[in-house]
């Protein structure tokens, strides 16, 4: 056993692969941005002001997952970090959360808790009022001529999980500022969420909007040539895994951050076979490794409602061992159990139905309408996930559920 983990240890100390693994990590700022210029160019147009201490306008960017909305907004506050004149009369402070990130920005409380955190101030993590907490914000803010950015990554998660009205709060919050300015930069891949926004909230978040439109098979090539260069040893690459790469984050809607995944993660699976050369094969089996964790990731952060769903198909075509299909209206009356069990809402059949349906739409399972003649119709589900990642995903509903 230890001559064959030295073996591992040794090839890996050789590292024919990489030269820089972090260019390819999310967390990765370029000097360029390619294919994003207008974007960014619109960002500063309108962020300008702060350099002068005026408030602007609140902005908000929107497109799919990896269109490089982050990205473009970090560097563009490292821009107004580099140009704000350190003799100005005004401190510039750049904020930045992620609305996604569980136990900072799950209830109002905690996102006000940890931004006042970030600008040096105290609170405890639990335990005081909600206005309380607003008006400590209030102050920290206050305490001296602050020009406050903050950026709210994936915003559309703060309202799911609160509501309209903590963005509501934090848009007004400069009325009650005496020496201070708050201007604030949404960030979201949802692009129906301003939609669903009350009107009033809306108005006042999205004074100026960009969209990110998709990058385009060819764009993704120029942002993993430019990376690749940087991140790999010179030769490993075979010929057509660039443009593999990029096919596959065109199919799933121009997501550059999903080629940039690929692509490290074939090398590494290279590395871990000892090759000299990132194979196409590799490239395969990346996609199937995103794959798995993507659908692992969903389901993690699903609502509860959608847990409890699909926790009781799980449930039941278990319980079937594979020999009986399943039909919704099984699910259904599972589903209310569940819902008792764990105190919640019972939604109604046909919403149930329409859950459903969308985990049918994700790949999550197979839905088929079948005809009972004058029994009517009926949908019969099976599951469209491997075995291993139902055992994962039963683990994650348990977890978050009071399950059977």
């Amino acid at each position: 056993m230890k001559l064959e983990i030295d073996k591992i240890f040794d090839n890996f100390d050789k590292n024919d692969i990489f030269k820089d693994k972090s260019i390819l990590q999310a967390n990765y700022a370029p000097n360029e941005i390619p294919h994003r210029e207008d974007q960014i160019k619109q960002i500063a147009s309108v962020l300008a002001p702060i350099l002068r201490g005026e408030k602007t306008s609140n902005l908000f960017l929107y497109g799919n997952t990896g269109t490089g909305k982050t990205l473009a907004m970090k560097y563009i506050q490292e821009e107004l970090y580099k140009r704000v004149n350190k003799n100005a009369d005004f401190r510039l402070k750049v904020e930045y959360l992620n609305c996604k990130m569980k136990k900072v920005s799950d209830t109002e409380y905690r996102i006000l808790a940890e931004l006042i955190k970030k600008m040096g101030g105290e609170v405890p993590s639990t335990g005081l009022p909600t206005q309380a907490v607003y008006t400590k914000f209030i102050d920290t803010i206050d305490s001296e001529k602050n020009l406050v950015l903050l950026i709210l990554d994936e915003i559309d998660q703060t309202v799911k999980k609160i509501s309209n009205d903590f963005l509501y709060n934090l848009v007004r919050l400069n009325s009650e500022l005496a020496k201070s300015q708050l201007c604030i930069v949404g960030i979201s891949n949802d692009l129906t969420f301003l939609d669903e926004l009350d009107p009033r909230v809306r108005s006042s978040l999205s004074e100026e909007e960009i969209l990110f439109p998709p990058y385009n098979a060819l764009q993704i090539q120029d942002i993993l040539n430019q990376r690749a260069d940087l991140a790999f040893k010179e030769g490993v690459l075979q010929e057509g895994v660039i443009s593999k790469c990029a096919a596959f984050a065109a199919k799933e809607h121009g997501d550059a951050r999903r080629a940039l995944d690929l692509l490290r993660i074939a090398g590494e699976l290279a590395e871990r076979e000892d090759s000299k050369k990132i194979a196409l094969k590799y490239i395969d089996e990346a996609n199937e490794k995103i794959e798995k964790d993507k659908i692992l990731d969903t389901i993690l952060s699903m609502p509860k409602q959608f847990q409890v769903v699909l926790g009781s198909i799980i449930y039941l075509l278990e319980s079937q061992k594979g020999s009986n299909p399943i039909f919704t209206g099984e699910v259904y009356d599972f589903y209310q159990q569940l819902c008792i069990k764990n105190k919640l809402e019972v939604l109604t059949q046909r919403r149930v139905g329409e859950i459903i349906q969308e985990f049918d739409m994700s790949g999550i399972i197979n839905v088929r309408v079948i005809s009972k003649g004058r029994g009517g119709r009926m949908r019969e589900i099976k599951m469209a996930i491997s075995k291993e990642i139902i055992k994962k995903a039963r683990e994650i509903i348990e977890n978050s559920l009071n399950y059977i």
